[in-house]
């Protein structure tokens, strides 16, 4: 065997091997789906009981007492958001586990240097976003909701850019 040949087999090796930044961003996008399961069965299973406290808080008074951001946070307009969630809690739990499925599908496929991965990750990204204007609202992402929206948005400009390292 050459020793071009046996650069040219390293050069393979090399060139085959998940960037460092995309092996980073894959590994949150996993652990960032195996918490949206968990979350998404959480808030379907304490859907009532939520809206339930919330109503309770704002219909004794105790809000009162509570400081001005509290205040700010749990009032009629959060109360009816969260009715509009329990409303429509199987249509929500059902998208975010499809969601959380397309991320996670997309982000192993990424590992493997696919490029459908970032179109399935993409769309497992932005449907919980569709899907909660559409239930709930756009109000859903104001105030401190909408800090909210800037992981998606750094994930999306970070894959985005790292699309070049995908190769299938």
């Amino acid at each position: 065997m050459s020793q071009d040949t046996i650069s040219d087999s390293f050069e393979n090796i090399e060139s085959s091997k998940l960037p460092t930044s995309l092996n980073v961003l894959t590994i949150l996008t996993i652990i960032g789906c195996i918490l949206a399961f968990v979350f998404e069965i959480y808030g379907f299973a304490t859907a009532k009981t939520s809206y339930d406290k919330t109503k309770e808080m704002i219909e004794s008074g105790q809000l009162a007492d509570a400081p001005a951001f509290v205040k700010n946070m749990v009032n009629e307009k959060s109360l009816a958001m969260q009715k509009k969630r329990l409303d429509n809690k199987v249509p929500l739990l059902v998208l975010g586990l499809v969601s959380a499925g397309l991320c996670l599908y997309g982000a192993i496929a990424m590992r493997k240097r696919q490029k459908q991965g970032y179109t399935f990750w993409l769309l497992g990204e932005l449907l919980p976003v569709l899907s909660t204007i559409i239930f709930i609202g756009a109000s859903a992402f104001s105030g401190f909701a909408a800090l909210f929206m800037i992981f998606p948005l750094v994930f999306i400009i970070l894959y985005t850019v790292n699309r070049k390292h995908l190769i299938y």
